[in-house]
C-alpha cells in the first residue's frame, strides 16, 4: 500500500466510526461536525464524537432537567437550557464513571480535553446563533502540572540500539527467535527514531521512495497531510541502507509493496506492532521507565535541545506548529543548560 493510500484508508475508516456515532448522539452534531469538517482531521472529530457522547449520556442520566431524554431526541430547546454548572458537573462526573459496566476515570488532562470537545460544541452554536450563551467559556480549565518528560538517558539509548540490532538474554527464547528474523529492520526503526525524531504515524507510513541516500534526508507526511522533508547523520543512513539491502531479498515481499518498514507477514508494519517492538526493547534497558515511540521522539528532542540551544530550532525540526508546545516539553533542560553556563566562568585561572 502507498503512504498516501495508507493514510487515506485510516481517514476513511475514522470517518466511519464518526458516522456510526453520530447516530446516537443529537441530530444537530451532524451540522456541527459538517461545520468543523474543514479545519480538523478525522481524528480530531472521532475524538469529538466520543467526547459528546460521554457528555450527552451524562446529561439524560445525571442530571434532573434533562433526566430520562433520549439522546437522539435533544433538541436546540435543551441545548440552550446546558448551563455551565452542568458543565462542572460532568468534569466532576469524569473522575469515575461506568460505561457498559466498565469503569473509566479521567485526571485533570483528560478532563480538559472532553471540556473542549464540549466547549467546541456550543461555541459552534453560539456563533450560528442557534443558543443564547456560549456557557462552556464560563468553565475553567483544570489546570494539571505537566509530568515529568520520560526519555532516555545517552547510555540508555546506546544499550537500545545494541538490544535492537544484537539480542539480549532479558528477552524470552520466543522473542529471540523472533529477533534473529527482524534485527536489521528493528535497528534501523529504533536509529531513526533517535536520529531525527520522527512520529509513529510517520515512520509507518514511509515508503522506500520517499529516502533519499545522496543528501540524507527523507520525506514525511505531518499531521494536516503536509509534506516535509527531514535529515539524518551517517549512523541512520548506515542503519537505513542495511535495512534496504536485507528488504530487497526478501523473496516472499510482493514488488507493489513500496512500505518502508514491513512486518514478518511482508506488508506495511503497524503502529501497534511498533509499540510493541519499542516496549520490547526498551524494557530490557530500563524496565522502570514506560518508554514508547514518542518517548523515543522525546529524547531526539532533549539531545537537539542540548546540543543547539535553540527551541525554534527543535519546534521546526520536530513539526510543533506552537513553539510553546516545544517550550512546555523541553523547558526543564535549560536549567542543566544553566547550571553548566555557571561551571565556565572562573574566577582565579587555575
Amino acid at each position: 500500500m502507498k503512504e498516501k493510500d495508507y493514510f487515506k484508508q485510516r481517514d476513511e475508516e475514522n470517518i466511519f466510526k464518526i458516522r456510526e456515532l453520530l447516530l446516537e448522539l443529537p441530530s444537530f452534531c451532524g451540522q456541527f461536525f459538517i461545520g468543523i469538517q474543514n479545519q480538523t482531521t478525522p481524528l480530531t472529530r472521532l475524538g469529538y464524537a466520543r467526547d459528546l457522547k460521554i457528555f450527552f449520556d451524562f446529561l439524560v442520566t445525571n442530571t434532573q432537567e434533562f433526566y430520562g431524554i433520549l439522546v437522539k431526541d435533544f433538541s436546540f430547546e435543551q441545548l440552550n437550557q446546558i448551563t455551565s454548572t452542568h458543565i462542572e458537573m460532568f468534569l466532576d462526573y469524569l473522575t469515575v464513571y461506568k460505561i457498559d459496566g466498565k469503569t473509566y476515570r479521567n485526571g485533570l488532562k483528560g478532563k480538559g480535553r472532553k471540556l473542549s470537545s464540549v466547549r467546541a460544541l456550543l461555541k459552534y452554536f453560539f456563533k450560528k446563533e442557534k443558543i443564547d450563551s456560549n456557557v462552556g467559556s464560563k468553565v475553567d480549565t483544570p489546570k494539571y502540572h505537566e509530568s515529568e518528560i520520560i526519555r532516555l538517558e545517552i547510555d540508555e539509548m546506546v544499550k537500545m540500539l545494541n538490544v535492537s540490532e544484537n539480542g539480549s538474554s532479558n528477552l524470552t527464547k520466543m522473542q529471540q527467535s523472533f529477533q534473529k528474523h527482524t534485527s536489521v529492520r528493528d535497528f534501523a526503526m529504533i536509529s531513526l527514531f533517535l536520529g531525527t525524531g520522527i512520529r509513529i504515524s510517520e515512520c509507518v507510513g514511509l515508503n522506500v521512495e520517499d529516502v533519499d541516500f545522496d543528501n540524507n534526508a527523507f520525506t514525511v507526511t505531518r499531521k494536516g497531510g503536509s509534506r516535509v522533508i527531514l535529515y539524518f547523520n551517517d549512523e541512520v543512513k548506515d542503519a537505513l541502507i542495511k535495512w534496504m539491502e536485507y528488504r530487497s531479498n526478501i523473496k516472499e515481499l510482493p514488488k507493489e509493496e513500496r512500505a518502508l518498514f514491513v512486518s514478518l507477514q511482508n506488508k506495511r508494519i503497524g503502529v501497534r506492532a511498533v509499540e510493541k517492538l519499542v516496549k520490547k526493547y526498551a524494557g530490557c534497558v530500563t524496565p522502570l521507565k514506560h518508554i514508547t515511540p514518542h518517548k523515543l521522539r522525546s529524547t531526539y528532542g532533549t539531545n537537539l535541545y542540548r546540543e543547539t540551544n535553540d527551541i525554534y530550532v527543535v519546534a521546526a525540526v520536530l513539526g510543533h506548529k506552537d513553539v510553546n508546545t516545544t517550550r512546555k516539553h523541553y523547558a526543564a533542560i535549560s536549567e542543566d543548560i544553566r547550571r553548566e553556563a555557571a561551571t565556565k566562568v572562573k574566577l582565579r585561572s587555575e
